[in-house]
């Protein structure tokens, strides 16, 4: 296994560095440079004087740039007070990676000493790895010239230009090169080299992996989003992670999506993407539509067994080559198997519009949303019972299709694996809403001559809504899942959170569902379980069997406010019966940001209690959902939803207000700025969008 949760991560999307935090790449577990799915730099080791410098001090200036102090004990005065100190800079950029080294004589007489770096790489995959199979594989021969070391292999080729070019230059016998300076330090000065790492990308079939043309700042006024809380940690989760987004940005043309997570994931993927850019479409309108335009292009438009590719569904996760993950699971570069990430792209679709994107691009983008539409009716329910389920016919594919898409994902109460086919219960509540949301733009956009579009669509969704009724409910909650034999699939998790708030519940059934949620054995106090403690296979370190996945309890925060506002005048419970549970979230969700500087990983423990949370070895950190968490749970606990299309602006503060006092600059209504304060209570609008009828 190669472990994240220690390492150091340095990010400007697609480049990416992994280090512990005395700076040094030694070539072992997940440590290098990685950009396009490769590890291009394995060995980054540093010596002065004959010894490795010992780190004292780590600054993260920002997501993309980092300094690690150290000091030398064998160089400069005898005592304690030690006198000669190393700071090694190291900074990414689209045009790669650039370390500068700088050794400071602060002891009584000049020093003389050997600076070596020494650099090698492996090449390998990311998926390898991740798998640990990178581990058996010898580093690559070195090409030397001058100043310039050059590797060349798998369709790639890195390129270290040292600066100034050193004066001795060793290949050794495990292929780890070493530059060697010969330096004289005065007392009170100090001695720099450096070195630049660059990469030339071969064309291939596959999805190019690319930055952006430039990269978005989303914190401060006057042009960006700022935050000022009572509870001073909100503002500074939102800054963390609004760096975080903005260091996943990446691009395929002009338009621009988020990688799902370094070092492993950080490509395009269908759902992470789709989601994080849901979340995001507040501070980021242009980011939604982006993401919506590069999976339109990818759109399957044949049957495919081997990617899962059909007519009309969005891909899963797109590469620049076939990656090998091991144990048996090989995905080609287009990769298809996924059943949720195709209604995700219409609803994410119809929030783009209705927060402002441009008529022009919502219209071009019909197509896409008929053939849609057409897959979850047709292609996603191979046997015709109207529920959306998957299997994996390929024998190389993900066994299971959902968001929780781990072999053990959907299991019974006593740990049995359901069997495939399966039908998940959010999948469902994706597709209704998909499918009003697929009405109302084909409704909007149709001709004059046309009589309803949407009808069929409605009519469909509605008669969805009665088959789920009757099928998932079980011990007073939707099951996880129908399995094959159409059986729902008992056992708490975390999965019904995402149906709130979609329209597939009645307001009795959104209050059920609320209720349950609220139950310690799901609320482990710093947010929502994957699954409940009560289940016999409950493991609070497992992938999706019982740990905590930020961005879940933030979709369940979102739907519970939802029913707040949707259900507040019906006879079920209060208003404020949702937005309590919605607040425990939001409090738990807050005290992990907190343990984690404010970086939230991709996902964490689910023990609970007064303990803070265990970081998931594994965890991508940042992780574009995660990070996008922080904005959705502050949007959602304000209650912001626009309608541009019909002109009207509604905001409804949660009641009761997570917080005391929350003020909030530069949200984007497409090209305009909302700002407001909600101060005890009260809502104040600060700065709205021209022509918009505000509802409070």
């Amino acid at each position: 296994m190669t472990y994240l949760h220690e390492l150091v991560v340095t990010l400007a999307a697609p480049w990416v560095v992994l280090s512990p935090r005395s700076g040094q790449l030694t070539g072992t577990g997940a440590e290098g440079v990685f950009v396009a799915d490769h590890r291009i730099l394995s060995v980054a080791r540093l010596s002065v004087g004959g010894e490795a410098p010992v780190p004292v001090h780590l600054d993260e200036y920002d997501g993309g740039s980092v300094r690690y102090d150290a000091v030398v004990p064998g160089l400069g005065d005898p005592g304690h007070d030690l006198t000669v100190t190393v700071g090694r800079d190291r900074e990414l950029s689209v045009k790669g990676m650039r370390e500068s080294i700088e050794v400071v004589n602060r002891s009584t007489e000049e020093i003389e000493y050997d600076l070596i770096v020494a650099l090698g790489t492996d090449l390998a995959g990311t998926a390898m790895v991740r798998s640990g199979a990178a581990a058996e594989l010898a580093l690559c021969p070195v090409e030397t010239d001058g100043n310039t070391l050059t590797w060349r292999g798998d369709g790639v080729e890195v390129t270290v230009t040292l600066d100034p070019a050193p004066a001795v230059l060793i290949v050794l016998p495990d292929g780890v090169t070493e530059a060697r300076w010969q330096c004289r330090t005065p007392v009170g000065e100090s001695t720099t080299i450096g070195y630049h790492v660059g990469l030339t990308v071969e064309p291939g079939e596959g999805f190019a992996i690319a930055p952006p043309a430039s990269r978005p700042t989303y914190n401060g006024q006057p042009d960006g989003v700022s935050v000022e809380c009572d509870d001073s940690r909100v503002g500074r989760w939102v800054e963390r992670s609004l760096d975080d987004v903005a260091g996943l940005m990446l691009s395929a043309g002009e338009d621009r999506y988020l990688g799902a997570g370094p070092p492993w994931y950080l490509t395009l993927f269908g759902r992470d993407s789709l989601i994080s850019a849901s979340m995001l479409v507040a501070v980021d309108p242009g980011l939604a539509a982006g993401t919506l335009r590069v999976l339109a292009r990818w759109q399957g438009s044949r049957h495919d067994a081997d990617a899962a590719e059909q007519p009309g569904k969005i891909p899963h996760e797109l590469r620049e080559a076939v990656a090998d993950h091991g144990s048996g699971l090989v995905l080609p570069a287009a990769y298809y198997g996924t059943h949720d990430a195709t209604p995700l792209w219409i609803t994410t679709l119809h929030k783009a519009w209705r927060w402002g994107m441009p008529a022009a691009e919502v219209e071009a983008l019909l197509p896409t949303v008929e053939k849609a539409l057409a897959w979850i009716r047709d292609e996603a329910d191979p046997d015709g019972d109207g529920f959306l389920e998957y299997i994996d016919t390929s024998g190389h594919g993900l066994a299971n299709q959902g968001w929780k898409d781990s072999v053990d994902a959907v299991q019974w109460p006593d740990g049995t694996l359901a069997e495939a086919p399966i039908a998940l219960s959010e999948v469902q509540a994706y597709a209704y809403a998909a499918a009003l949301a697929g009405a109302d733009l084909l409704t909007a956009f149709a001709e004059p001559a046309e009589e309803r579009p949407g009808d069929e669509w409605r009519d469909w969704a509605a008669s969805l809504k009665e088959r789920f009724r009757e099928a998932f409910w079980v011990e007073g909650y939707p099951a996880i899942a129908l399995d094959a034999h159409k059986r729902p699939v008992a056992g708490a998790a975390s999965n019904m959170g995402h149906l709130l708030g979609t329209g597939l519940l009645d307001p009795h059934e959104e209050a059920a569902v609320a209720h349950r949620l609220s139950q310690p054995d799901l609320d482990s106090g710093y947010g929502l379980r994957t699954l409940s403690n009560n289940a016999t296979r409950f493991n609070p370190l497992g992938y999706h069997t019982g740990s905590v996945w930020p961005h879940d309890t933030a979709i369940a925060i979102t739907g519970l406010y939802a029913a707040a506002n949707t259900n507040a005048s019906t006879e079920t419970p209060t208003a404020a019966g949702y937005a309590d549970v919605a607040r425990s979230f939001v409090t738990g969700l807050t005290k992990a940001a907190e343990s984690f500087g404010y970086r939230l990983p991709e996902l964490y423990d689910g023990l609970g209690g007064e303990r803070t949370p265990t970081p998931y070895p594994l965890a991508c950190r940042p992780q574009a959902w995660a990070a996008a968490s922080a904005i959705a749970v502050v949007v959602a606990a304000l209650g912001i939803e626009p309608d541009v299309p019909a002109g009207v602006l509604r905001i409804t503060p949660a009641d009761p207000f997570p917080w005391r006092r929350l003020e909030l600059h530069g949200l984007r209504i497409g090209d305009e700025r909302l700002s407001l304060r909600v101060d005890d209570g009260q809502l104040t609008i600060l700065a709205a969008p021209e022509g918009l009828t505000i509802q409070t």
